[in-house]
């Protein structure tokens, strides 16, 4: 059941970003991210006040959580979107994470269906999101689920220091859902 996130959600939250910490310092991930930089409980607690984080609970487990809104992140201004809609069209997925341990269970998938079924609820024609170069699996993943990749932008991101930002971009047919 994909929902609005609590309060009480956070900790486990926050140890799905552990946990991706982990294996990313293990050598068994490639996001990109860093432990005590991004994210952390405090990305989350920030999405919960401004009411933008959602999570996935199976069998009283958070699977999967992320933020949704309209704010796109300043580097978006960098990209050449092909698509383009007013900025209250535009709905941004930011931060989707899922446990290691529910990977290949289609909770991603799953959790961009639930993006998507939201962004058309809100009135929003345009869907953007973004990811590392180096993600491959979230990368790949987009690509299944018909996004297509706008551009790179090489910036300073999140504190995690240069990357290259993959933009994503989707257009909502109106008649789909």
């Amino acid at each position: 059941m994909i929902r609005k996130a609590t309060g009480w959600d956070l900790p486990a939250i926050a140890n799905i970003y552990d946990h991706i910490h982990s294996r990313e310092e293990a050598g068994l991930g490639t996001t990109g991210w860093m432990r005590g930089v991004y994210p952390t409980e405090e990305t989350a607690r920030a999405a919960l006040e401004a009411g933008e984080q959602f999570v996935d609970e199976r069998d009283g487990k958070i699977v999967a959580a992320a933020r949704i809104n309209r704010v796109q992140v300043p580097e978006y201004a960098l990209c050449h979107w092909q698509y383009s809609a007013p900025a209250d069209k535009i709905m941004v997925l930011h931060t989707l994470v899922v446990d290691p341990d529910a990977a290949g269970q289609g909770v991603g998938s799953g959790f961009v269906g639930f993006y998507e079924q939201y962004a058309r609820e809100n009135g929003c024609v345009c869907l953007r999101m973004d990811t590392n170069q180096i993600n491959a699996p979230a990368r790949a993943l987009y690509k299944r689920l018909g996004y297509r990749e706008a551009g790179i932008v090489p910036c300073d991101f999140n504190g995690l220091g240069q990357i290259r930002l993959v933009c994503l971009e989707k257009l909502l047919d109106e008649a789909e859902g």
